[in-house]
């Protein structure tokens, strides 16, 4: 029998979650959020990159955590591939455009969601991070995702944009500044110290994984609260196979963190 928490307090604030870009990993976030919604935690905002983006989307529209888990589980990311070739990029983001659509409708605004969401993405051109909360929602989620190299850049309002992580991967900006709202940063991308490197394509991920990991420093230090399952450490970018453990993980390590939670509400 699952076992519901109640809390002992009627809390004077509420959270704004904060999720990280990480692949696969970034599943861990739909385990957050189960266990949020099991501890009866209120959710205000979300502000989200990469994968982070898409479980804020999905949840903020009204899924449930494990309806998008499913959802997921569904999907075959083959499908998602179909080779560019070109100079901006080795795949092409059609196949994933029409599947956001599919789910969310091809003319979603950030307005339609239930809760107020914020994507960031990189500015190839410019170099800086772009972050957007109104209007058309899916090319900023596609831009969000769009990992430099892998996919082509996403044209929008006379920028080139790729995915956030790059400059930002624990968007907690536009979080900051609202009263009452007590900022809780995921993190899906812990180092593991012992991981061994025995291929070239394990050296160009962990090379990534570091420089990734090192724009989110500063950002932690601005989180009342950062949640960051140490477990998440022993699985890859591309582990999606492994989508109901990444999930577990996520969802048992904030279950742990009742207490933390209750106190910062």
């Amino acid at each position: 029998m699952q076992t519901t928490h109640q809390p002992t307090n009627p809390p004077t604030h509420q959270l704004g979650l904060a999720l990280s870009g990480g692949g696969a990993r970034g599943i861990a976030h739909l385990g957050v959020l189960a266990a949020l919604e099991e501890l009866q935690v209120p959710v205000a905002r979300l502000s989200g990159v990469s994968s982070g983006g898409i479980a804020c989307v999905f949840y903020a529209a009204g899924f449930a955590p494990r309806e998008i888990l499913r959802l997921l589980q569904e999907t075959n990311v083959i499908r998602l591939t179909r080779p560019a070739f070109s100079r901006h990029g080795l795949l092409h983001l059609d196949a994933v455009a029409q599947l956001l659509a599919r789910h969310l409708g091809s003319t979603v605004h950030f307005e339609d969601l239930r809760l107020p969401v914020s994507l960031v993405a990189t500015d190839l051109m410019a170099g800086e991070s772009v972050y957007f909360d109104s209007g058309p929602l899916l090319p900023p989620l596609l831009a969000s995702s769009a990992v430099p190299i892998v996919y082509r850049p996403v044209e929008y309002q006379g920028r080139q944009l790729v995915d956030g992580g790059l400059l930002n991967n624990l968007p907690v900006e536009p979080l900051l500044g609202h009263a009452g709202l007590r900022v809780v940063g995921v993190n899906c991308n812990p180092v593991n110290s012992e991981a061994r490197i025995p291929t070239f394509r394990r050296l160009i991920e962990r090379t990534l994984h570091l420089a990734i990991n090192a724009n989110t420093t500063s950002r932690k230090a601005q989180c009342d609260l950062l949640l960051e399952p140490p477990d998440l450490r022993h699985y890859r970018p591309l582990s999606y196979k492994s989508g109901a453990e990444l999930f577990d993980i996520g969802y048992r390590y904030t279950l742990a963190q009742a207490d933390a939670l209750a106190a910062l509400l």
